[in-house]
């Protein structure tokens, strides 16, 4: 809420005028990951309902902070909470899949037209800081006809607790033994080289300015800002192009009930191999602090919306929409919200 609104609705609580006219607000924070797609959601939500959906992208790791401590009505994040994590919750909370996308490896090297290909293992030597040089005998075996430059590279990673960065080193734990071991996978690690950006923006914009460097960042983003980025090799030995069918491809998967699942490192010959959904977390039960049952409805309305009608803002942004089996599971997830113990549905 923002300071001119605060201090009128403070001023009309403290002078006893009614607040009823203001319009209806759910507050949510979280993944940047999203955020083009949410943007478009939110505004023409707040178009076909008069509810305002105020959302902050400032990362995963701030979305699942202020969800734990209950400052937002949901918070948004890349990378699934683990069993540890949510039994410090208050109380239950739910994950609710909105949309697939694809975390690219994008880079800037003037001069060079072709796509680039890329192996696992040349992807985790890079980020191990191990290859140093875009001519490394490695990256060019895997480029044959193309002149990479005898060029350091400059590896961009995120500063901030990401769900980006979930994604990625949750790849890179099943593609490397060597990551996994010395780094592992999470919204924040130890990265062992590279300069950090805050969000997909500050990575995209530090690749884009950066001659030489390599980052990873949401397809969006890559496309949005016109860069280049690469093809990877699957499971199945085929290099992959990111793209809508194969990131749909890499979730023909068995998804469980609470829809916390890897997309990963696919077995789908297919698939996209960097490739996830991105969560709403909200709690099970919607009493408490100010909730009230309007509160409850207005949000779990703005859930339903969102993996129905608004699933077909998705692929016109560049993600890939729930497939069915994720959506039947998020709409019995959003089913089993209450408010005091009593459905909503």
């Amino acid at each position: 809420m923002n300071k001119y609104k605060l201090g009128l609705l403070t001023g009309l609580l403290v002078t006893g005028l009614s607040v009823a006219g203001f319009a209806a607000q759910i507050l949510g924070a979280g993944a940047t990951f999203p955020y083009p797609l949410y943007s478009k959601m939110f505004s023409d939500y707040n178009k076909l309902t008069g509810i305002e959906v105020n959302y902050q992208s400032i990362g995963s790791g701030g979305g699942i902070r202020q969800i734990l401590s209950r400052t937002v009505d949901f918070g948004a994040s890349d990378g699934f909470m683990s069993q540890s994590d949510l039994e410090k919750a208050p109380d239950t909370l739910l994950h609710i899949p909105i949309c697939m996308g694809a975390v690219v490896i994008a880079y800037t090297l003037p001069g060079i037209s072709k796509q680039l290909k890329f192996t696992p293992d040349v992807i985790a030597a890079i980020y191990l800081g191990d290859i140093t040089k875009w001519n490394d005998a490695r990256i060019e075996k895997l480029n044959p006809g193309v002149e990479l430059p005898d060029m350091p590279i400059v590896v961009i990673r995120r500063s901030d607790g990401s769900g980006t960065s979930f994604i990625f080193t949750d790849y890179l734990s099943k593609v490397s033994k060597t990551w996994a071991k010395e780094v592992g996978r999470g919204t924040s690690v130890s990265w062992p080289v590279g300069l950090g950006g805050k969000g997909n923006e500050g990575v995209a914009g530090l690749v884009k300015l950066t001659p030489g460097a390599i980052g990873y960042i949401e397809l969006v983003y890559a496309r949005q800002n016109k860069m280049d980025y690469g093809s990877v090799q699957n499971r199945s030995g085929l290099f992959v192009k990111p793209a809508l069918d194969s990131i749909e491809a890499a979730a023909v998967v068995d998804i469980p009930a609470d829809t916390r699942i890897s997309l990963t490192d696919t077995k789908a010959r297919f698939g996209y191999p960097i490739s996830g959904f991105t969560w709403l977390l909200v709690y099970q039960d919607q009493k408490y602090g100010n909730h009230t049952l309007k509160d409850a409805k207005e949000l779990v309305g703005l859930l339903n919306w969102m993996i129905k009608d608004g699933q077909a803002y998705a692929k016109p942004l560049d993600y890939a929409p729930l497939p069915k089996t994720a959506s039947s599971k998020a709409a019995a997830l959003i089913k089993s919200i209450t408010y005091n113990g009593q459905p909503l549905m």
